[in-house]
């Protein structure tokens, strides 16, 4: 990877050079699946708002491919966009395209030599929240065997976040390698990036909705992966290359959850530790118990997800008391059992561990919710937990 590279500069500017978790390799199709996940909650969140609550969007196409259909969708995009500056090769074929007379779209005609051409980059800066897509192919050297010759077994170094600091400095240096191309269309994306970053966001998004489309994006892409594979490799091949692309696919939706139930204790100035302290115990417990070891990660698993379902919660849900909660605050505190077990039920890898954070509130006498469970309807699992 070039020096000059986003993700290179990105790991410079930030603290102790500390990416976000989320930073790894992943294949083609994951990142169509991100990109498109995070494309829609654009779709979703701009409905019907005022023109300055929309969000500031900057494109850059690994190797300048545009794709017809890929440009379709923009122009949607554009609707519920501030701006959307797209970086691609003159040859792209965007600039014949309708999205591209827009008031609001600009193209960036970087040169085949610019290192940009190797990257992959989608960023969303609104008032109200912020994410972005960061990749750069592997070089050919670090491909081992070749490169791949079917196009979905492409890899890329990556990382995925809704963290609003890092986004806005990716979005500054993206801005910045963009200047030698058009001065004038820097300034005006600087000034809207400016005027986005100086309103205050103090009320917090839901965006568990974008991570549970982040998973189905995921499960579908997962299926297009073995059908283009059945139409281009014998049977032997195919099992071998879903089962690397199973096991890449599932981590990276487990990815999406932890990252949920670290921004949950992040946001909780009492207990930033929660999640594994609730781990441990639940693990111990379970060990004092002589449960098998299966059922010991699904409590350890259980314990680092419990509190998901308070992903984005109000910051009063932390910091209050109950008696000074405000009628939301307390229906999203009440029902966090329920929220949570939504979400992980979109992985059907965790629907055990979605049943546990389901009944977490469940008592003994049959006084709990959501299900009322009485005795031992209630899984030794969820019992341990409560």
């Amino acid at each position: 990877m070039q020096p000059e590279a986003t993700l290179n500069q990105l790991k410079a500017a930030l603290p102790n050079g500390q990416l976000p978790a989320s930073y790894g390799v992943y294949f083609k199709n994951t990142l169509v699946a991100l990109c498109h996940a995070l494309e829609d909650h654009i779709l979703d969140a701009s409905q019907g708002a005022p023109a300055e609550e929309k969000p500031l969007v900057l494109v850059t196409f690994q190797q300048g491919k545009w794709y017809l259909q890929e440009a379709e969708r923009y122009w949607e995009l554009a609707q519920s966009s501030q701006q959307v500056a797209i970086a691609a090769v003159a040859e792209s074929g965007f600039a014949e395209h309708r999205t591209s007379q827009l008031g609001n779209v600009s193209l960036v005609n970087i040169t085949t030599d610019d290192s940009l051409t190797c990257e992959w980059n989608l960023i969303i800066l609104a008032p109200g929240y912020a994410a972005m897509l960061l990749c750069h192919e592997l070089d050919e050297a670090e491909y081992r065997g070749g490169p791949p010759l079917v196009d979905i077994e492409r890899k890329f170094y990556g990382l995925w976040t809704f963290d609003r600091v890092q986004v806005e400095q990716a979005a500054q240096i993206l801005i910045d390698r963009w200047q030698p191309y058009d001065a004038a269309l820097v300034e005006t994306l600087q000034a809207c990036r400016d005027r986005i970053s100086s309103i205050p966001h103090h009320a917090s998004v839901d965006l568990s909705g974008v991570v549970s489309r982040i998973v189905n994006y995921l499960q579908s892409s997962q299926q297009q992966i073995v059908t283009v594979g059945r139409q281009t490799r014998e049977l032997w091949e195919l099992e071998g290359q879903a089962l690397r692309l199973n096991r890449n696919l599932a981590a990276n939706k487990l990815q999406a959850f932890l990252r949920m139930a670290q921004r949950v204790d992040e946001n909780d100035p009492t207990n930033t530790m929660a999640s594994l302290q609730v781990s441990a115990l639940a693990e111990t417990l379970g060990q004092v118990l002589d449960l098998p070891t299966l059922r010991l990660r699904r409590l350890r698993l259980a314990g680092l997800l419990f509190r998901i379902g308070l992903a984005e919660a109000p910051s009063e849900v932390f910091t209050h008391t109950w008696e000074e909660l405000d009628a939301a605050s307390e229906v999203f505190w009440r029902e966090r059992n329920l929220i949570g077990a939504q979400l992980l039920a979109a992985m059907s890898e965790l629907e055990p561990i979605s049943v546990i954070v389901r009944h977490q509130l469940e008592r003994w006498n049959g006084s709990g919710k959501p299900d009322g469970l009485k005795g031992e309807a209630t899984s030794l699992e969820a019992r341990i937990w409560a």
